[in-house]
Protein backbone atom coordinates (compact mmCIF):
# COMPACT_ATOMS: atom_id res chain seq x y z
CA UNK A 1 0.00 0.00 0.00
CA UNK A 2 1.27 3.08 -1.05
CA UNK A 3 1.10 5.92 1.35
CA UNK A 4 0.70 9.11 -1.32
CA UNK A 5 -2.09 7.06 -2.76
CA UNK A 6 -4.77 8.06 0.23
CA UNK A 7 -3.29 11.16 0.86
CA UNK A 8 -4.16 12.60 -2.28
CA UNK A 9 -7.84 10.85 -3.47
CA UNK A 10 -9.82 12.04 -6.40
CA UNK A 11 -12.56 14.09 -4.83
CA UNK A 12 -15.88 13.80 -6.88
CA UNK A 13 -15.98 18.04 -8.47
CA UNK A 14 -19.27 19.37 -6.49
CA UNK A 15 -18.01 17.89 -2.98
CA UNK A 16 -14.30 19.26 -3.81
CA UNK A 17 -15.88 22.64 -4.40
CA UNK A 18 -17.81 22.63 -0.95
CA UNK A 19 -15.40 20.98 1.02
CA UNK A 20 -12.31 23.34 -0.62
CA UNK A 21 -11.57 25.21 3.02
CA UNK A 22 -11.86 22.06 4.53
CA UNK A 23 -9.40 20.04 2.34
CA UNK A 24 -6.63 23.36 2.49
CA UNK A 25 -7.51 23.74 6.15
CA UNK A 26 -4.17 23.16 8.73
CA UNK A 27 -6.07 19.65 10.30
CA UNK A 28 -6.32 18.00 7.32
CA UNK A 29 -2.49 18.17 6.67
CA UNK A 30 -1.27 16.79 10.11
CA UNK A 31 -4.46 14.30 9.54
CA UNK A 32 -2.79 13.38 6.31
CA UNK A 33 0.90 13.57 8.15
CA UNK A 34 -0.40 11.14 10.61
CA UNK A 35 -2.45 8.41 8.12
CA UNK A 36 0.94 8.64 5.51
CA UNK A 37 3.11 7.75 9.17
CA UNK A 38 0.77 4.62 9.82
CA UNK A 39 1.03 3.46 6.55
CA UNK A 40 4.47 3.94 6.18
CA UNK A 41 5.00 1.89 9.22
CA UNK A 42 3.01 -1.01 8.33
CA UNK A 43 0.23 -0.48 10.03
CA UNK A 44 -3.40 -1.84 7.92
CA UNK A 45 -6.05 0.95 7.44
CA UNK A 46 -9.08 0.06 6.10
CA UNK A 47 -10.76 1.32 3.88
CA UNK A 48 -8.14 1.18 0.81
CA UNK A 49 -6.61 3.86 -0.22
CA UNK A 50 -9.11 4.30 -3.77
CA UNK A 51 -12.21 3.82 -1.81
CA UNK A 52 -11.75 6.40 1.52
CA UNK A 53 -13.76 9.01 -0.29
CA UNK A 54 -16.47 6.71 -2.04
CA UNK A 55 -19.00 8.37 -0.11
CA UNK A 56 -18.28 11.47 -1.65
CA UNK A 57 -17.71 9.60 -5.11
CA UNK A 58 -20.81 7.96 -5.67
CA UNK A 59 -23.59 10.54 -4.06
CA UNK A 60 -22.54 13.76 -5.59
CA UNK A 61 -23.26 17.12 -3.29
CA UNK A 62 -26.57 17.88 -5.26
CA UNK A 63 -27.79 14.30 -5.44
CA UNK A 64 -28.31 13.77 -2.00
CA UNK A 65 -31.71 12.79 -1.04
CA UNK A 66 -31.04 10.76 2.44
CA UNK A 67 -28.05 10.53 5.03
CA UNK A 68 -27.40 7.78 6.88
CA UNK A 69 -24.69 8.20 9.89
CA UNK A 70 -22.45 5.51 10.80
CA UNK A 71 -19.29 5.68 13.25
CA UNK A 72 -16.42 4.63 11.45
CA UNK A 73 -15.34 1.91 8.94
CA UNK A 74 -15.54 -1.92 9.70
CA UNK A 75 -12.33 -3.19 11.19
CA UNK A 76 -12.02 -6.59 9.21
CA UNK A 77 -10.22 -7.70 6.23
CA UNK A 78 -12.56 -6.72 3.03
CA UNK A 79 -15.12 -5.42 4.82
CA UNK A 80 -14.90 -1.39 4.73
CA UNK A 81 -15.44 0.20 0.91
CA UNK A 82 -15.67 3.48 2.00
CA UNK A 83 -19.68 3.50 2.55
CA UNK A 84 -21.40 3.24 5.58
CA UNK A 85 -23.10 -0.28 6.86
CA UNK A 86 -22.09 -1.78 3.65
CA UNK A 87 -19.95 -4.07 2.36
CA UNK A 88 -18.70 -5.20 -1.30
CA UNK A 89 -20.38 -7.73 -3.07
CA UNK A 90 -19.43 -11.17 -2.29
CA UNK A 91 -19.20 -10.44 1.87
CA UNK A 92 -21.41 -11.46 4.50
CA UNK A 93 -23.29 -8.88 5.40
CA UNK A 94 -22.15 -7.62 9.63
CA UNK A 95 -25.53 -8.15 12.35
CA UNK A 96 -25.97 -4.67 12.04
CA UNK A 97 -26.37 -4.65 8.15
CA UNK A 98 -28.76 -7.71 8.67
CA UNK A 99 -30.65 -5.90 10.68
CA UNK A 100 -31.35 -3.07 8.38
CA UNK A 101 -32.27 -5.50 6.15
CA UNK A 102 -34.73 -7.32 8.28
CA UNK A 103 -36.99 -3.93 8.89
CA UNK A 104 -36.95 -2.70 5.46
CA UNK A 105 -38.86 -6.34 4.32
CA UNK A 106 -40.91 -5.70 7.88
CA UNK A 107 -41.70 -2.09 7.56
CA UNK A 108 -41.91 -2.35 3.55
CA UNK A 109 -43.86 -5.58 3.66
CA UNK A 110 -41.68 -7.96 1.53
CA UNK A 111 -42.06 -11.16 2.17
CA UNK A 112 -38.98 -13.55 2.66
CA UNK A 113 -37.89 -15.12 0.05
CA UNK A 114 -34.76 -16.84 -1.28
CA UNK A 115 -34.37 -13.32 -3.24
CA UNK A 116 -34.40 -11.47 0.06
CA UNK A 117 -31.09 -9.09 0.73
CA UNK A 118 -30.23 -10.53 3.65
CA UNK A 119 -30.69 -14.02 2.89
CA UNK A 120 -28.83 -14.07 -0.34
CA UNK A 121 -25.58 -12.31 1.66
CA UNK A 122 -25.80 -9.36 -0.57
CA UNK A 123 -24.47 -5.96 1.61
CA UNK A 124 -23.36 -3.78 -1.10
CA UNK A 125 -25.33 -0.83 -0.66
CA UNK A 126 -23.91 1.24 -3.71
CA UNK A 127 -27.08 0.66 -5.37
CA UNK A 128 -28.77 3.10 -2.66
CA UNK A 129 -25.21 5.21 -2.75
CA UNK A 130 -26.22 6.23 -6.85
CA UNK A 131 -30.28 6.99 -6.27
CA UNK A 132 -28.81 9.74 -4.01
CA UNK A 133 -28.39 7.52 0.08
CA UNK A 134 -25.33 9.27 1.20
CA UNK A 135 -23.58 6.47 3.68
CA UNK A 136 -21.28 8.61 5.62
CA UNK A 137 -19.26 7.23 8.68
CA UNK A 138 -18.26 10.40 10.44
CA UNK A 139 -15.01 8.91 10.50
CA UNK A 140 -13.44 7.99 7.14
CA UNK A 141 -10.31 5.26 8.20
CA UNK A 142 -9.56 2.85 10.80
CA UNK A 143 -6.67 0.47 12.14
CA UNK A 144 -7.10 -3.38 11.00
CA UNK A 145 -9.09 -5.41 14.13
CA UNK A 146 -8.89 -1.84 16.34
CA UNK A 147 -12.38 -0.08 16.31
CA UNK A 148 -12.82 3.56 16.53
CA UNK A 149 -8.72 3.68 16.00
CA UNK A 150 -8.86 7.15 14.43
CA UNK A 151 -11.27 8.86 16.37
CA UNK A 152 -10.29 12.34 17.03
CA UNK A 153 -8.01 12.20 13.67
CA UNK A 154 -9.37 14.84 12.27
CA UNK A 155 -12.54 13.70 9.71
CA UNK A 156 -15.18 14.32 12.49
CA UNK A 157 -14.06 17.92 11.45
CA UNK A 158 -14.49 16.87 7.56
CA UNK A 159 -17.70 14.97 8.01
CA UNK A 160 -18.93 17.70 10.23
CA UNK A 161 -18.45 20.17 7.69
CA UNK A 162 -20.34 17.87 5.02
CA UNK A 163 -23.31 17.42 7.02
CA UNK A 164 -23.63 21.13 8.15
CA UNK A 165 -23.45 22.40 4.05
CA UNK A 166 -26.21 19.67 3.11
CA UNK A 167 -28.01 21.23 5.89
CA UNK A 168 -27.37 24.94 5.05
CA UNK A 169 -27.07 24.88 1.31
CA UNK A 170 -29.99 21.77 0.33
CA UNK A 171 -33.27 21.68 1.49
CA UNK A 172 -36.13 18.46 2.10
CA UNK A 173 -32.35 16.03 2.66
CA UNK A 174 -33.96 12.89 5.23
CA UNK A 175 -31.37 12.72 7.97
CA UNK A 176 -31.60 8.65 9.79
CA UNK A 177 -29.96 8.91 12.82
CA UNK A 178 -29.41 5.45 14.28
CA UNK A 179 -27.64 5.26 17.48
CA UNK A 180 -26.29 7.75 20.24
CA UNK A 181 -23.22 8.41 18.19
CA UNK A 182 -25.55 9.63 15.19
CA UNK A 183 -28.22 11.53 16.95
CA UNK A 184 -24.74 13.59 18.84
CA UNK A 185 -24.92 15.29 14.66
CA UNK A 186 -28.48 16.51 14.92
CA UNK A 187 -27.05 19.98 16.33
CA UNK A 188 -25.75 20.67 13.05
CA UNK A 189 -29.57 20.10 11.00
CA UNK A 190 -31.95 22.64 10.65
CA UNK A 191 -34.91 20.06 11.36
CA UNK A 192 -36.91 23.16 9.98
CA UNK A 193 -35.50 22.41 5.92
CA UNK A 194 -34.97 18.70 6.54
CA UNK A 195 -36.92 15.69 8.35
CA UNK A 196 -34.40 13.99 10.78
CA UNK A 197 -35.33 10.22 12.12
CA UNK A 198 -33.97 9.27 15.14
CA UNK A 199 -33.94 5.14 16.38
CA UNK A 200 -31.72 2.81 18.33
CA UNK A 201 -28.76 1.22 16.58
CA UNK A 202 -29.52 -1.39 14.44
CA UNK A 203 -27.22 -3.73 15.98
CA UNK A 204 -27.89 -6.88 17.75
CA UNK A 205 -27.27 -4.87 21.24
CA UNK A 206 -29.58 -2.59 20.53
CA UNK A 207 -32.11 -3.70 17.69
CA UNK A 208 -35.07 -4.66 19.76
CA UNK A 209 -34.73 -1.23 21.84
CA UNK A 210 -36.85 0.48 18.82
CA UNK A 211 -34.59 -0.13 15.76
CA UNK A 212 -36.90 -2.69 14.85
CA UNK A 213 -40.31 -1.40 14.33
CA UNK A 214 -39.21 2.54 13.58
CA UNK A 215 -40.52 2.23 9.97
CA UNK A 216 -37.84 5.07 8.61
CA UNK A 217 -37.44 3.58 5.13
CA UNK A 218 -41.28 3.96 4.41
CA UNK A 219 -41.24 7.13 6.43
CA UNK A 220 -38.06 8.51 4.17
CA UNK A 221 -40.29 7.56 1.15
CA UNK A 222 -43.46 9.08 1.94
CA UNK A 223 -41.46 12.20 2.57
CA UNK A 224 -39.66 12.51 -0.74
CA UNK A 225 -42.39 11.47 -2.54
CA UNK A 226 -44.17 14.75 -0.75
CA UNK A 227 -41.08 16.75 -1.29
CA UNK A 228 -41.73 16.16 -5.05
CA UNK A 229 -38.46 13.96 -5.00
CA UNK A 230 -38.18 10.33 -6.09
CA UNK A 231 -38.34 7.32 -3.73
CA UNK A 232 -35.52 5.34 -2.61
CA UNK A 233 -35.75 1.74 -3.99
CA UNK A 234 -34.62 0.36 -1.06
CA UNK A 235 -33.97 -3.99 -2.12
Amino acid sequence: MQADNSLNPQIEESWKKVLSDEFGAEYMKELKKKLAEELESGIIVYPPPQQIFNVFNLTPFDKVKVVILGQDPYHGQGQAHGLSFSVPSGVNPPPSLINIFKEIESDLGIKKSKDSPWIRQNGNLEGWATQGVLLLNVILTVRANSPASHRNLGWEKLTNAAIKALSDKRENIVFLLWGKFAQEKESLIDGSKHLILKAPHPSPFSANSGFFGCKHFSKTNEYLLKTGQKPIEWV
